[in-house]
């Protein structure tokens, strides 16, 4: 007989894969990308064109022919200049040759670094709100995620007696993400020195996701790698993809000791193999003539970023200043509603696009992600929008 029997939905599936939820920012653009007419503060790129001669770049390398592989770490120009980058901003001193990878994104640099160094059930700590991709690439890697809930009373930064009190002895690593995505905190130097003595009292590794470095707002980026006794004991992931507009470029690095980099790679080669050949060049081109594009998007990014906050205050929300990256993280607990349905709501009656701040973790309850790198007339339509909704909502009439 014919087993006629409707096969599993999981059958044959990885059962990590199985139990990973969907990316909570994924679903909810699900849903945006059915509504006309939408203002968005919910995608986090910037609205910026990647500038001209950084274009120009990629085009001149495929026009001379240069669209073959490159080195499992990368075009070798490239990462002498992302040394020469890295020293002259943090005093860090990397081999080009074997110390520094060009990954796809810092997404990749993110998950080679938890494939090559966590053993099945070693855990990591990560502070919450924290950016979606942390807990699944710790799961796939056979990692448990350890979280740390952060506040909005603290500015959301890590309290380094909150971390303490989390180590164990299967700890393996702390994972960072400051400046933050996604409630723009950064982080003092003084509480990330703290954070080192503990890394070393306890033998651990730090992974350090620092995409957002450049995007800091009358504050120092401090370089968690450029700390004493840190950088052999740090993963450093950045890339190019937000302070010089190249998100579709897909264009990150990753900076460790050769014995932890030597690990990434076997990862990378056999993923991977190298980064796209013609945005390497590209890449290569940003970090040498692209400071003066990353500092004019940082001042329009600035002056956003006071439009928001003091626009969300006044509505009602109310929003710590965030002092990194492009992101505001406005509680609504006021309203009375969860952050799912504040989201939901307000993209349906006002159409406007926030993300709910459960996407990030438990303790983004009862806030919302709006990503301010979009125009300054989108900002102002868009608080227009939230305060009528928010009124609304509180019975209130219009906020604005």
């Amino acid at each position: 007989m014919v087993d006629t029997t409707p096969p599993s939905r999981n059958r044959g599936l990885s059962q990590k894969v199985a139990q990973i939820p969907p990316s909570g920012i994924r679903k909810f653009f699900d849903l945006l990308s059915s509504i006309d007419d939408v203002i968005s503060l919910g995608v986090g790129e910037p609205d910026f064109v990647t500038p001209w001669h950084i274009r120009e770049a990629a085009i001149y390398s495929v026009e001379k022919g240069r669209t073959s592989y490159t080195s499992n770490y990368g075009l070798l120009d490239l990462r002498y200049e992302l040394a020469r980058h890295l020293e002259r901003r943090y005093g860090l001193d990397y081999d080009p040759q074997s110390e520094l990878l060009i990954t796809v994104g810092v997404s990749e640099a993110m998950d080679l670094a938890m494939r090559a160094i966590l053993n099945p059930g070693d855990e990591v700590i990560i502070p919450e709100p924290t950016y979606v991709s942390y807990v699944p690439c710790t799961v796939l890697a056979g990692g448990t995620p350890v979280p740390v809930p952060t506040n909005m009373a603290d500015n959301f930064q890590l309290a380094p007696a909150e971390l303490a009190a989390r180590i164990t002895p299967r700890t393996r690593a702390i994972v960072l993400g400051y400046p933050n995505n996604p409630t723009g905190a950064v982080m003092d130097r003084d509480k990330l020195v703290e954070i080192a003595r503990l890394a070393e009292a306890h033998d651990l590794l730090v992974i350090s996701d620092e995409i957002y470095d450049r995007l800091v707002y009358g504050v120092e980026h401090v370089c968690f790698a450029a700390l004493p006794g840190m950088r052999d004991r740090t993963i450093l992931a950045g890339g190019l993809s937000k302070a010089y507009a190249m998100t579709g470029w897909r264009i990150g690095y990753a900076a460790a000791h050769q014995d932890i980099m030597e690990a990434m790679v076997k990862v990378h080669q056999y993923t991977i193999m190298c980064a796209p050949t013609a945005a390497q060049y590209a890449a290569l081109e940003a970090l040498k003539e692209g400071e003066v594009a990353v500092l004019e998007m940082l001042e329009e990014y600035d002056r956003r970023r006071r439009v928001i906050v003091k626009g969300l205050n006044e509505i009602g929300l109310e929003c710590f200043e965030p002092r990194g990256a492009f992101y505001a993280f406005p509680s609504i607990r006021s309203t009375g509603l969860s952050s799912e349905e504040f989201a939901h709501r307000l993209l349906v009656e006002e159409k406007v696009a926030v993300v709910p701040g459960n996407a990030f973790g438990d303790c983004g309850e009862g806030h919302v992600r709006c990503c301010y790198a979009t125009s300054m007339e989108n900002i102002e339509r868009a608080l227009e929008r939230i305060g009528r909704f928010v009124g609304r909502v509180k019975g209130l009439g219009s906020r604005v």
